[in-house]
């Protein structure tokens, strides 16, 4: 299956299109694995233990893993998370021209799907687009402040630039691997590049610790194609279920700790199905 069939399945599998955002920050993690061979590995292995029913992704942050060991950990937490049957879409945010592009995109062969960067053009995206099995999600509307010092830039047509964005994506889906990053944090452009790409599935980040609206993300976050079996799409929280065990009441304990993950996954769950 190609990464929105298996994606699809997942959905409809955990009745969830909760993903988890893997950024095990080195300064925040428990006494409990902070010891371990590959603490990173540790942190994450108990994260999808905790969390796996409830969710239909995880997404790995590549700037949490870019040293040796952590290249590794990461490794086995996409091989663990796969085992489990959850597809991994790695948040990278690659983009760049000829052979560095066709090397980036060589991650490809271990993980389900990767966010790109659209700003250099088709040609810095093609050795991923090729990937017809796996997911490209590109950047279009960020959720961070300051995304719309360019994104909101009015080009000569008098449409905004993410808009531009949105419209070249539906040109690149020729595999219909093409997804679309586009935040909780601005819901009225969600809306807007929905009306652009009717069937795209977007990754909408921003609903948990930047407090995104979670009734946006899903309303029109999730895209309906005939030749799946739910509306596909994906609405990411990091911090807010990976360190939630941090507000427990018994943080030390290690079974605290993590179950406060997995309840805080499951609660997002239910409050996005509310919506669906």
């Amino acid at each position: 299956m190609d990464f929105f069939e298996t994606l699809a399945a997942r959905i409809d599998a955990t009745d969830s299109v909760v993903s988890v955002g893997l950024d095990p920050d080195p300064t925040r993690l428990p006494d409990h694995v902070a010891d371990a061979d590959l603490p990173r590995w540790a942190f994450n292995r108990r994260i999808i233990d905790a969390t796996h029913e409830h969710a239909a992704c995880y997404k790995p942050n590549a700037a949490f893993y870019e040293d040796p060991d952590g290249w590794r950990a990461l490794r086995e937490t996409a091989a663990y998370a796969e085992g489990k049957g959850v597809p991994v879409l790695l948040d990278a945010k690659r983009g760049d021209i000829g052979n560095t592009a066709r090397q980036y995109a060589e991650v490809l062969d271990w993980v389900d799907g990767i966010t790109v960067n659209p700003y250099l053009g088709r040609d810095s995206l093609q050795p991923f687009l090729d990937r017809a099995d796996k997911g490209v999600f590109a950047l279009c509307r960020t959720s961070n402040p300051g995304g719309a010092d360019l994104q909101d830039l009015e080009l000569a047509s008098g449409e905004p630039l993410y808009e531009r964005v949105a419209a070249l994506a539906d040109v690149w889906n020729a595999n219909d691997n093409v997804g679309l990053v586009v935040g909780a944090t601005a819901p009225e452009e969600l809306e807007t590049v929905r009306e652009i790409v009717p069937e795209i599935p977007f990754l909408v980040p921003g609903v948990g610790a930047q407090g995104g609206d979670a009734e946006a993300a899903v309303e029109h976050g999730l895209a309906s194609r005939s030749d799946l079996p739910v509306d596909v799409g994906l609405v990411n929280s990091s911090r807010g279920i990976i360190f939630a065990g941090e507000e427990s009441s018994r943080p030390e304990d290690e079974a605290t700790y993590f179950g406060a993950a997995g309840d805080a996954a499951k609660r997002l769950k239910k409050r996005l199905n509310r919506h669906r």
